[in-house]
C-alpha cells in the first residue's frame, strides 16, 4: 500500500469531475429550494397571526360598535329614533288627555 505524500498523484477522468460538479449542483439547489420555502412558510405564519389578532380585535370591538357600524346599521337606528320620538310625543299627548279629562271631571263634580 502507497502512502500519501506530496508526490502521490489522483487519477481523475473528466466524467468523474462532472459527475461531482452536478451532483453539488443540486444538492445547492436542493437546499435553497429548501430554504426558500421555509421563508414563505414564515412569512405565510407571520400573516395568519396577523389575520388572527386583527379578527380577535374585530371579534370583541365590533358589537361593542368600537369599529363604526354598517350603513344599514345607521339607517335603522335613524329610523328607531324617528318611532322613539313619536311614541314619547303620544305618550305625552295621553297624559295630557289623562290631566284634562281630570280637570273636566272636576268641573263636572263642581257644577253639580
Amino acid at each position: 500500500m502507497e502512502e500519501l505524500s506530496e508526490n502521490t498523484s489522483f487519477n481523475v477522468n473528466a466524467k468523474t469531475i462532472v459527475a461531482i460538479c452536478f451532483a453539488l449542483l443540486s444538492i445547492a439547489g436542493v437546499y435553497f429550494t429548501l430554504v426558500g420555502q421555509i421563508q414563505q412558510m414564515n412569512v405565510n405564519l407571520i400573516r395568519v397571526e396577523s389575520e388572527i389578532e386583527m379578527n380577535s380585535e374585530f371579534r370583541i370591538k365590533w358589537p361593542r360598535g368600537e369599529m363604526g357600524s354598517l350603513p344599514d346599521d345607521a339607517e335603522q337606528n335613524l329610523r328607531l329614533m324617528y318611532v322613539e320620538r313619536h311614541v314619547e310625543k303620544a305618550v305625552e299627548d295621553v297624559n295630557n288627555l289623562k290631566l284634562k279629562i281630570k280637570e273636566l271631571e272636576g268641573c263636572i263634580v263642581d257644577k253639580k
